[in-house]
């Protein structure tokens, strides 16, 4: 099917005012009162209510009816813009099931898209897409589908389901955001609900369950996993694979610790395993200039005055708070002046608003700070009195610009949460044929121009070349195409980029290339270690886990002057188990273990829990100045031990222990048996008459220390 548009502005005009005089008599009758909510705008007089901080403007791109619900935008290879209409959202299940993928082009280059070629329909609650070996990987619950287009008419003729399992029961938390990172895996936010995910091409590998997390996979080596989470609607990666989700009222939270570090040691204690940090410093306010809805005031109220009548200290806001923050994007464009680049904007749906985070790194956090710009303490980047304006997503473009997706709708709100009564004045379906997509610019930049990157004509060279594009669009494109085309001719071209580019983007893009052509070597890994630039030796510390022979480089980045560096050191360096890396972990703890983050590093591999460590640290007097973090070190090292249950090294603790001489020892003996207490209650394999002679000496622990740590020497040697 194609919709064609040679006069865009009049015919949006003309189809936007029959839709309003259907629509109107609908509108009006959902509501027990005319003023209960507005109606909707026209495309051009919605865009007059936008209000931006600072010098911008936003132009259309696209509106209904060529584009219906947008919920997501990608550019292929060449410049072809898809989109995704989630077109049964918040709709019964009888009616779901009549989403598509609509493909836009503007065929006479004035910046507007005239043509929309249905590239797939008949789809359920398709959320997110991306582009991969010439077709489109879409995330529509319970499925990652791979649709391909082979014979050149613009709609898929080829399916193939590639995993399956995902949760499918809510719209607003299943798995979507398909985001291509530096480091070759494609990650996916799955907003940590259950499923059991199988890959229909590797057969052999079991189903994993990604309960409590999200997901990451590589195609091009058929591998998938469980990753750090959960996000929700909204995942942006940055120029060195730092993630960023959003999740409704948390509008920017940052993976720390990849899932894979901890999920090497399963005793870690509870708190360990939370490997993400909210990292706005002005969470959850926002500033919004919309009208509150009639229905939101009144369910706060509602809740409120039950707060209270339950006395319970908890308050609910109906406005100016984060609540349906999505769509989280980082802007990598080069339309934009430079203070922009690297930016995060989140839209909120609720707000009406687009939200912009500026990233800034300490030397003294594993993370990022997100911060608002001088001139939004009180203002968004980006805010509209029209209460309709839905902006769902972002996306931005091989032109450079950052494009917004709005939905369009009057309500956004899944019904299970609204009251009865309170939804006999809704419509759930008024704005079910809106949607249109904004291309956002500054007002002082020069006037529009059409950009057909055609990459997928272009040779490998060509690709290579691309791959020191100021836009990162530009970048990640080149860098997907060169993985799937594996021509192992441009290597040396991609190597002479690694060793003679002055931009460190740039590098660490060669050295992803590289290591998708298996063409790194320890030569290459060692020199990205000691590259002037912290992102690309953080990458390089966690490729020289392939590399044993770059061991004893990698054991002085626990040293480095980058936090973020010394700590993917610390990780990286569990994944060697011999004996060798206890001296830079109990190094590490010297110089970090005041942090969380090192602590749980250096606790996650099976060196840093292991009694050596302990018995270095002693030998070390780690322990003979007196704090706070190293009394929860020595309990959570006790913890896992306790946890694990292996007779030999729970003697070998209480040895340890029982032979400290620190001033402080009662209190290290004290944390530590706390700690071994908490362990032993987790797991199943001592007998019920073990347990509770445990029980006896963990009370007898309160008043005699010593006592407790001889009876427990005497129980295990019996066990």
């Amino acid at each position: 099917m194609h919709v064609k548009n040679q006069y865009s502005t009049l015919k949006i005009h003309l189809i936007f005012s029959i839709q309003l005089l259907i629509l109107f008599p609908l509108i009006l009758a959902s509501c027990n009162e005319e003023s209960l909510y507005d109606g909707p705008l026209s495309p051009e007089e919605s865009l007059k209510t936008f209000q931006f901080s600072e010098n911008f403007k936003a132009e259309i791109f696209a509106a209904e009816p060529l584009v219906v619900d947008p919920v997501a935008m990608q550019f292929d290879a060449d410049g072809n813009a898809f989109v995704v209409g989630m077109l049964d959202a918040y709709k019964p299940d009888a009616t779901k099931g009549k989403g598509n993928i609509v493909l836009l082009k503007d065929t006479d280059g004035d910046g507007q898209a005239d043509t929309s070629t249905i590239f797939v329909d008949s789809l359920r609650e398709a959320t997110s897409i991306l582009p991969w070996k010439g077709g489109l990987l879409v995330c529509a619950a319970p499925n990652i589908t791979y649709y391909k287009d082979t014979d050149g008419d613009g709609r898929s003729d080829s399916k193939e389901v590639l995993f399956t399992g995902f949760f499918d029961k809510n719209e607003e938390a299943q798995i979507t955001n398909l985001r291509y990172g530096i480091d070759n895996w494609i990650y996916a936010n799955n907003a940590g609900q259950a499923g059991k995910i199988s890959f229909s091409r590797n057969s052999d590998a079991p189903p994993i369950e990604v309960q409590g997390a999200d997901f990451r996979f590589r195609l091009d080596k058929n591998l998938f996993e469980r990753s750090t989470g959960p996000g929700q609607f909204g995942l942006a990666i940055d120029d060195w694979g730092h993630r960023f989700f959003t999740a409704n009222s948390l509008h920017i939270r940052q993976v720390v610790i990849p899932m894979r570090y901890l999920e090497r040691n399963p005793y870690l204690t509870p708190a360990a395993k939370n490997a993400i940090q909210n990292i706005s410093d002005h969470d959850p306010l926002m500033n919004q200039i919309s009208a509150t809805p009639y229905w939101r005031q009144e369910r706060t109220n509602r809740r409120n005055k039950n707060y209270k009548e339950n006395n319970l200290d908890r308050v609910e806001y109906a406005r100016d708070h984060f609540t349906g923050a999505s769509g989280g994007t980082y802007y990598g464009g080069d339309k934009f002046t430079n203070e922009y680049y690297g930016n995060i904007f989140t839209a909120d749906v609720a707000g009406n608003l687009i939200h912009r985070d500026i990233l800034n790194a300490t030397d003294s956090l594993p993370f990022l700070t997100a911060q608002q710009g001088s001139k939004e303490k009180d203002k968004e980047f980006m805010a509209t009195t029209d209460t309709w304006f839905r902006p769902a997503n972002f996306s931005v473009g091989p032109d450079g610009y950052l494009y917004l997706m709005d939905m369009y709708r009057q309500h956004i709100e899944t019904p299970m949460s609204i009251p009865q009564d309170l939804q006999e004045t809704m419509d759930f379906d008024a704005g079910n044929t809106f949607g249109r997509i904004y291309r956002i610019v500054q007002k002082n930049s020069e006037p529009y121009t059409s950009v057909s990157p055609n990459l997928t004509k272009a040779n490998s060279s060509d690709l290579v070349n691309a791959l020191q594009h100021e836009n990162r669009w530009w970048r990640l494109t080149a860098q997907r195409l060169l993985l799937e085309r594996q021509d192992k001719s441009i290597i040396s071209e991609v190597i002479a980029l690694f060793e003679q580019s002055e931009d460190p983007r740039f590098r660490l893009h060669a050295l992803y290339v590289l290591e998708g052509l298996n063409a790194l070597d320890a030569t290459i890994i060692r020199t990205a270690m000691q590259d002037p630039s912290p992102g690309v030796r953080e990458n390089a510390a966690m490729l020289a886990e392939r590399f044993p022979s770059s061991l004893s480089l990698l054991k002085e980045m626990v040293n480095d002057s980058s936090v973020r560096v010394a700590l993917q050191a610390t990780l990286s360096i569990g994944q060697f188990k011999d004996d060798s890396v206890i001296p830079s972990l109990a190094k590490a703890s010297e110089l970090h273990g005041d942090s969380s983050w090192f602590r749980t590093a250096i606790l996650s591999s099976e060196a840093g829990s292991s009694i050596l460590l302990l018995k270095t640290l002693v030998q070390n007097s780690f322990f003979k100045e007196t704090s706070i973090w190293k009394n929860t070190f020595i309990e959570n090292f006790s913890y896992i031990i306790g946890a694990r249950n292996d007779k030999d090294e729970i003697l070998d603790l209480l040895n340890v222990l029982s032979r400290l001489k620190e001033s402080n020892k009662e209190e290290l003996q004290s944390s530590g048996l706390k700690g071994l207490f908490k362990g032993l209650e987790k797991t199943a394999e001592l007998k019920n008459s073990s347990k509770e002679k445990i029980k006896t000496i963990s009370s007898e622990a309160e008043n005699n220390i010593a006592n407790a740590i001889q009876h427990l020497k005497e129980l295990f040697t019996k066990l």
